[in-house]
């Protein structure tokens, strides 16, 4: 079962994590970000290869690939600063 948590809005985005239990008792990380609203909305997950040993550990691996993705497209977005306040999820 995916579970979706801990989003992050970030300007026109939101960087939400995507963790799934392994059979072997890993988790496997995905992140989904998404931007416009109706049918404009896009969708974009990446899964990623790693595996990790903990639900904390695939979660901060996800928002971070994530927001360095917005970061990219987004120069506008400081490194230093602060990127926005969790969403309730």
């Amino acid at each position: 079962m995916d579970i979706i948590q801990h989003s992050i809005a970030v300007g026109k985005y939101l960087v939400s994590p995507l963790i799934r239990h392994q059979d072997d008792g890993k988790y496997a990380a995905s992140v989904s970000i998404r931007s416009g609203h109706g049918s404009g909305m896009h969708d974009r997950v990446m899964r990623f290869t790693p595996r990790f040993a903990s639900h904390a550990a695939a979660v901060g691996y996800a928002i971070d690939q994530g927001l360095g993705w917005v970061r990219e497209r987004a120069p506008q977005v400081s490194k230093k600063a602060p990127l926005a306040l969790p969403c309730a999820g």
